[in-house]
């Protein structure tokens, strides 16, 4: 592991220096890294560069949680998820977190909720079936970012996402502009969401009704 480190930071700083302030010699070190890698850290080689793939596709927004599951159903990967997210841990791979601070869609007060479909049961016996879309909020340095990100309930997987410094209606529609594109879903599918103003606006009703979705804890349309 100390060996490891070193590896790992001496294009930051001297080889020497760290194998002094780590208490190990260099030939020490410079042995290390001629020995032949071991089968798992082969192994560990090839699964960070899927995981690579995986998180580029993503644009960065998914972590270990939807790579892991990314792997598992798309790319028939069995692994672990706590070796998924150690891997991320050491290449600094991170994604978007969801921060729950404070609500982030406000109900129209003029909007008549459709009824809810779904009845709180979130599951899907096929993709496409059953979509989630929801709000939440990240901090950049300039400033705050609003995250808009529709999920297909049945593999748990991000079909569609958006970001703007506002709340405006733009934003929801670009997710769902996405997801649609990403998947070209048939007539049928629900879009269950929050009864936010975003939501049950009248131009993303009309999108819905145009791509066949049903819209649903919105207006009633």
């Amino acid at each position: 592991m100390t060996y490891r480190l070193i590896d790992q930071e001496k294009a930051h700083h001297a080889v020497s220096l760290l194998c002094r302030v780590l208490g190990v010699s260099r030939a020490g070190y410079y042995a290390w890294t001629r020995r032949p890698l071991s089968a798992r850290a082969v192994a560990d080689q090839a699964l960070l560069e899927q995981i690579r793939q995986v998180h580029e596709l993503s644009r960065g927004t998914y972590g270990a949680p939807r790579i892991h599951a990314e792997l598992r159903l798309d790319h028939g990967v069995q692994v672990g998820r706590k070796r998924v997210a150690r891997l991320m841990r050491t290449a600094g791979l991170v994604g978007c977190q969801r921060r729950r601070g404070r609500g982030l869609t406000r109900r129209d007060p003029q909007a008549a909720p459709a009824p809810d479909l779904v009845e709180r049961s979130f599951a899907a016996t096929a993709p496409d079936r059953l979509w989630t879309a929801d709000i939440t909020y990240v901090p950049t340095w300039s400033g705050w970012l609003y995250l808009a990100v529709v999920l297909d309930v049945f593999s748990r997987r991000v079909v569609g996402w958006a970001m703007a410094d506002h709340l405006r209606t733009e934003l929801v529609l670009d997710a769902l502009d996405m997801a649609i594109w990403n998947r070209r879903p048939t007539a049928g599918l629900i879009h269950h969401s929050d009864q936010g103003s975003q939501y049950t606006s009248l131009a993303f009703g009309r999108r819905c009704r145009e791509a066949g979705i049903t819209p649903v804890d919105g207006l009633r349309r």
